[in-house]
């Protein structure tokens, strides 16, 4: 008989949640549902399958070693279980409500998971060691929200920004390294050309051919200069020949 039947529509992307007597009786999915209803003791909530994304921004944080800066993140989460969620709220008023209120509870619990994390750094290691901060370690954030229904799917960092005068210090003492290690390098080029050095100059002492090439090319460089003569061989022979 449809005048004892009542309408409800449960939109694509969402899953319904049938009420009678405000006892929960059983779920809905998206479609067009009509119910028996005897004395309009009948409510269908409806909750969204669909992730959603909460930035949060601009946390104020000290670090391990007491540098004040700060920080954003970003999280995405989903209704997992809508029972759980359902009963942790009173439904007596718009959906919309209760999700905010949901949000606001998930933004307070995040950021301070996020805020014990980070704190844990000194602020040198915080740039070094970022991919360390990758997820944040959602899976116990996870544990924290689970009676609630509630799944991060992902939690990461977005920015992290120092005061201008930490980072003019941090700039400095990149500066520094940077140029020590490049002091290094050179120190181990001048000992690597010295070795060298010293094994050819070993390698020439009492070799006759190569100290025979020196001489050519003292002699050319010397020719260079002007008009000379040069007298190569022995003193003696040279004067029988000419005889």
């Amino acid at each position: 008989m449809g005048i004892f039947r009542k309408t409800f529509q449960v939109k694509a992307n969402t899953e319904g949640y049938l009420f009678r007597k405000n006892v929960f009786e059983g779920k809905l999915e998206a479609g067009i549902h009509k119910i028996r209803d005897w004395g309009n003791e009948v409510e269908v909530v409806t909750l969204p399958l669909t992730s959603k994304l909460l930035n949060i921004v601009n946390q104020e944080v000290l670090t391990k070693d007491n540098i004040a800066f700060r920080f954003s993140f970003y999280l995405i989460y989903k209704i997992a279980e809508g029972e759980k969620f359902l009963k942790h709220f009173t439904l007596d008023r718009p959906m919309n409500f209760i999700i905010n209120e949901a949000e606001q509870h998930i933004w307070t619990i995040a950021q301070l998971h996020a805020k014990n994390i980070i704190a844990n750094y000194d602020s040198e290691e915080l740039n070094e060691k970022r991919s360390e901060l990758s997820g944040l370690r959602k899976e116990e954030l996870n544990r924290q929200f689970a009676e609630y229904g509630i799944e991060i799917e992902e939690l990461e960092v977005k920015d992290l920004t120092f005061p201008k005068s930490i980072q003019d210090l941090f700039s400095k003492h990149l500066e520094a390294k940077i140029r020590a290690k490049s002091d290094l390098e050179n120190a181990r080029t001048a000992v690597a050309t010295a070795r060298t050095l010293k094994n050819a100059s070993e390698l020439m002492k009492g070799d006759e051919n190569i100290r025979f090439f020196q001489l050519l090319e003292t002699i050319s460089k010397i020719a260079e200069k002007g008009k000379h003569t040069f007298m190569i061989g022995d003193l003696n022979q040279i004067a029988q020949i000419k005889k």
